[in-house]
């Protein structure tokens, strides 16, 4: 990479529009599989596959290139995930501006760590959502719920994080901009 001083011609719109489409690609691939997973496709767990795949979305983008998952972006996907789940408005804003935070606040130190501490972390961000939701469902109802809607929750979360991340990994290295693939 040249990096003599000098007058740099302006980006043309093509390198625009490919950089645009890099920072957006992580919040519209997580609000279309949300989408999709609201289809009626007939898939065992499909309803519980909506939670699960926005934590790890969130919990991931939020780790590995924040910039591309603003927390207006986060609230937007709760709010979305709120509506297509049909539970209480706001539970899953939540939940996934927490996730947020979590992932931004040890993000030095997860991006420098191997795979599976980054898994034992969603884990645990895993547990304490489910644990969250199920509190607040149980405080908003004034009713005491049976737990095991919020485990089995939790247990999909937790060991689909490998297969969400194996393919969110591809996308990350992907969108890798050219002048950091090399």
């Amino acid at each position: 990479m040249d990096r003599s001083p000098g007058v740099r011609p302006r980006p043309g719109l093509w390198h625009l529009l490919d950089t645009a489409s890099r920072y957006a690609l992580p919040g519209v691939q997580t609000v279309v599989v949300l989408l999709l997973l609201a289809a009626p496709f007939g898939v065992p767990a499909q309803a519980q596959l909506q939670p699960a795949w926005a934590q790890a979305s969130v919990f991931f983008w939020s780790l590995y290139r924040p910039a591309s998952m603003p927390a207006p972006l986060v609230f937007a996907t709760g709010l979305l995930l709120d509506l297509l789940a049909q539970s209480p408005v706001g539970i899953e804003v939540l939940v996934l501006l927490l996730i947020h935070a979590v992932a931004l606040k040890s993000r030095r130190v997860l991006t420098r760590s191997g795979f599976a501490t980054v898994w034992l972390v969603f884990i645990a961000v895993a547990a304490g959502a489910a644990l969250l939701e199920y509190t607040l469902v149980v405080l908003l109802t004034w009713r005491v719920l049976p737990v095991s809607p919020g485990a089995f929750e939790f247990g999909i979360s937790a060991g689909l994080y490998p297969i969400l991340a194996f393919y969110l990994i591809g996308l990350h290295r992907g969108l890798a901009a050219p002048e950091q693939a090399s």
